[in-house]
């Protein structure tokens, strides 16, 4: 197909030239030889008078023009895709199809079980891929590289469609053998206590330090950080320090660790857990189905065990 003598099929490979900076990675991206990904970015340079990559020392960058493209192209990309490639009707007993959602550690192990036990009462064929959600993960949705984001909705983009799945509270974790695991959990423990915290690599926004500080006028002694939420309640046990952690998450993980849970002993406002989905996307067969299914899992989740 072509359009004002630019042959469209090369969009795809400009798309990849421009995200990996490489020849060598956009062909292995683009399941193409080098040689071949060279020829297009050939035919893109004449086409567009531009050079697009630029060899700067050990790299290769951008031209401005490039720069100027990259977001444009992308767009153009995820919006046939959600036109042209999504099939008309999705079943899920006869599906091939990957969803691609960015979880967190803790959406991992707290609500993800429950889709798939959902998925596979509906006799689903489709995979289900949860990949981490690292910084930024709007840029994914918008890139078309993720079909949906569970994020806390304070940190969900405004350009796209969302909807609260569910809400969370927050519980302490301490060492049940500990200082802490003695009497109550007061304020002044609680603030003169070292904490076990979950930082997430490039966070955008408010930090819970930056929170605590600004409501209550004093920091809290941070004495260990994780990249992730579920091995924060094991990292107190066998000191006096505190996990403040997700309390689904902290109550799952009880039973299997020495550790006592408290009611924190400060207002800490309930976070409100979304679903992310691109505004392209939004009458997709496949995605409305999941979107179903999140909602019932949240049922399933939140349902009484025997």
């Amino acid at each position: 197909m072509r359009h004002n003598r630019l042959d469209l099929n090369l969009l795809v490979a400009l798309d990849a030239l421009l995200t990996e900076r490489s020849i060598t990675k956009a062909a292995d991206r683009l399941h193409l030889s080098q040689s071949a990904t060279s020829n297009a970015l050939a035919r893109l340079r004449e086409y567009f008078d531009d050079e697009f990559l630029v060899q700067v020392g050990r790299r290769m960058e951008l031209t401005p023009r490039a720069e100027g493209l990259q977001e444009s192209v992308r767009d153009i990309l995820v919006r046939v895709d959600s036109t042209v490639a999504v099939q008309p009707e999705f079943e899920p007993a006869k599906s091939d199809r990957t969803f691609r959602i960015f979880v967190s550690d803790y959406t991992l192990m707290v609500f993800a079980p429950h889709i798939l036990a959902l998925a596979g009462e509906a006799r689903c064929t489709a995979t289900f891929e949860f990949l981490p959600q690292v910084s930024n993960p709007q840029r994914s949705l918008e890139r078309g590289e993720a079909d949906l984001l569970i994020i806390p909705r304070g940190f969900v983009s405004p350009d796209h469609p969302e909807e609260v799945l569910y809400e969370e509270k927050f519980l302490c974790a301490v060492w049940r053998d500990g200082a802490l695991g003695r009497g109550a959990l007061s304020f002044e423990r609680y603030r003169d206590a070292g904490h076990v915290v979950m930082q997430p690599p490039g966070q955008a926004g408010e930090s819970f330090e930056g929170w605590f500080a600004r409501r209550f006028g004093v920091t809290r002694r941070v004495v260990a950080i994780s990249h992730g939420f579920a091995a924060l309640p094991a990292m107190v046990v066998g000191t006096d320090h505190v996990a403040t952690v997700h309390a689904r998450l902290a109550l799952k993980l009880q039973p299997s660790l020495p550790i006592v849970l408290h009611e924190p002993p400060l207002p800490i406002t309930v976070m409100e857990q979304s679903m992310q989905w691109h505004k392209y996307k939004m009458q997709d067969p496949g995605l409305v189905w999941l979107r179903g299914l999140l909602r019932r899992a949240v049922q399933r989740m939140d349902a009484p065990h025997p």
